[in-house]
């Protein structure tokens, strides 16, 4: 459910449902497939058992991994409507990394050191939907993806991309155990603006937005995935913010462009270098409480 201008995460807590268990033949992120840690090392969970309860080691949102010690997510993952506390109070907020089926226990769960929530971050237009984590321990070489900057190739309309998370594969809370990626393509700021014109179901900003999907729907993030990377020509182009329902005809997933917020990022990075690799990555919206 992203209608009515609700950001992924905060239309979870307004359903308060248990998600039905996903299984192996089900659609992705929505239309997609199941995809490695291993391929995608800079994707990672957002995770609060208290909050969100065991299942699937209480995902609740994602993330993406910019430098070792920094981890960059949509503003409103971590607002007091999602943790039900503020983040410095959600003392069991976790970034699981390395994890690729959540009802185990590979990989790690790092503690955070602190969380920062861009201040002009606006829940009635989801502008400026990114904040930033500071892990308790670095992580080590090679997790990293670099953020675009603004005028590269990759913010052009009909460049292919690919969408990551662990959230709901069908729209109707069958949330995955596993990451998953689908394919879309990055769509021109006037198709976007046609989708979202303002109104009930929010109006699309290009100077701190993108928009991706298809004509035709049928791939898209969904609730469960917010924060989580949206990634073009090997660089993280987008997280994952807002739209209306999930993988809709005409209604495009709607994303925070990396260009405008890189600066803010980098500002409350504690890495000096916090934009990832130069070259290409290394191949590869939050959950209902329990």
């Amino acid at each position: 459910m992203r209608a009515l201008r609700y950001s992924l995460t905060a239309a979870f807590a307004l359903l308060l449902a248990v998600p039905a268990p996903a299984t192996a033949d089900e659609r992705l992120v929505v239309g997609g497939q199941e995809v490695k840690t291993a391929d995608a090392p800079w994707a990672v969970a957002l995770a609060s058992r208290a909050r969100f309860g065991t299942t699937r080691s209480g995902q609740f949102c994602g993330g993406v991994v910019v430098a070792r010690s920094t981890i960059v997510t949509a503003a409103h993952c971590l607002t007091r409507d999602v943790l039900g506390t503020e983040p410095s109070a959600a003392t069991d907020l976790r970034v699981i990394v390395g994890r690729d089926d959540l009802r185990g226990t590979a990989g790690k769960e790092l503690a955070v050191k602190e969380a920062w929530v861009n201040p002009d971050f606006s829940a009635g237009t989801n502008a400026g939907d990114v904040g930033v984590i500071t892990l308790a321990e670095p992580l080590p070489d090679g997790r990293t993806i670099a953020m675009a900057q603004q005028g590269e190739p990759v913010y052009a309309a009909n460049t292919p991309a690919m969408v990551y998370g662990w959230g709901d594969t069908q729209g109707n809370g069958s949330y995955s155990d596993t990451l998953r990626a689908a394919p879309v393509l990055v769509l021109g700021d006037e198709l976007c603006e046609q989708a979202y014109p303002g109104g009930l179901e929010g109006a699309y900003d290009r100077k701190t937005m993108l928009c991706a999907g298809w004509a035709e729907g049928g791939k898209d993030a969904c609730q469960g995935d917010s924060g989580g990377p949206l990634v073009a020509g090997g660089r993280l182009v987008g997280l994952v913010s807002w739209g209306s329902g999930c993988a809709q005809p005409g209604r495009p997933g709607v994303y925070t462009r990396i260009s405008a917020v890189s600066a803010m990022v980098t500002a409350h990075s504690v890495d000096k270098k916090p934009h990832g690799p130069q070259g290409p990555a290394q191949l590869a919206r939050p959950a209902v409480p329990k």
